[in-house]
């Protein structure tokens, strides 16, 4: 999880200049771009975390091997992107992550959206499927190994929602990351917590978990097991009955949300 995800004001400061080290001199073509793009990926990879300030501009140009003037321009297209804020005087400071920008942004969406919300829960599962259907071509016996260890813990989970929610998540991210399309995943994984939000609306505001929870435990570890063996074995036609049989499900759920 990232160390923050929220506007405002975040953890404290980095000292400024503080170097770092995953930073290395850049080729000459496109700099100002490839400036960009490393930064992002650090914000993305949270070597550098929302609040943190950046080195001064002439530390970042020595780092990255190139002028001040590009590591300027770099810093604006950031600006304007809305992943550094530039405080004349201060510094720049990192706003946000871009993966928390596609939350918040389909979060609002979802939000703001006058459709029956068994529509997020449809493009879920289409994306979902593309992923778990592509992965089979990918998948390896650590894949299954790990996908197997989260439902183990989704088995341990009885009785404890925000464990099984946990897991749960992670089990379908693992299934969908298997495909190797890193967008892909975190356009998933987006989707996925807006179901989530949905579904566990009543939990969230009244501490109410789902009857299903306890009714239907056993059943949804069966679903998701399933989709596990089907991986496994390589089987497309069971893994899409799977798939299909874990989304109407989820379908149900989100019908009956309230109850």
């Amino acid at each position: 999880m990232p160390r923050s995800q929220t506007s405002g004001a975040g953890p404290g400061p980095r000292a400024p200049g503080t170097p770092l080290e995953a930073i290395t001199p850049l080729p000459v073509t496109r700099r100002a771009d490839l400036v960009v793009a490393r930064i992002r990926e650090l914000i993305v990879t949270e070597e550098l975390a929302v609040g943190d300030r950046l080195p001064p501009e002439r530390s970042l140009a020595v780092q990255f091997g190139t002028s001040r003037a590009i590591v300027s321009q770099a810093l604006r297209t950031l600006s304007l992107m809305g992943l550094v804020e530039i405080r004349p005087g201060s510094g720049a400071y990192v706003t946000r992550n871009p993966a928390a920008m596609m939350n918040s942004s389909l979060d609002l969406l979802v939000q703001t959206h006058d459709g029956d919300p068994e529509e997020i829960a449809e493009l879920r599962y289409w994306l979902e499927t593309v992923g778990a259907t592509r992965a089979l071509e990918r998948v390896t016996d650590r894949d299954v190994t790990h996908l197997a260890e989260l439902l183990g813990r989704m088995d341990a989970s009885s009785g404890r929602l925000s464990a099984w929610v946990v897991a749960d998540a992670e089990f379908h991210a693992a299934l969908v990351r298997t495909a190797g399309n890193a967008y892909l995943t975190t356009l998933f994984e987006s989707v996925h917590a807006a179901v989530t939000n949905i579904t566990y609306d009543a939990w969230v505001s009244r501490d109410r978990a789902p009857s299903w929870f306890t009714r239907d435990f056993a059943q949804q570890t069966d679903l998701h097991r399933a989709i596990m063996d089907a991986l496994r074995d390589r089987d497309q036609a069971q893994l899409v009955a799977a798939l299909d049989a874990h989304h109407h499900t989820l379908m149900d759920h989100l019908r009956h949300r309230g109850a």
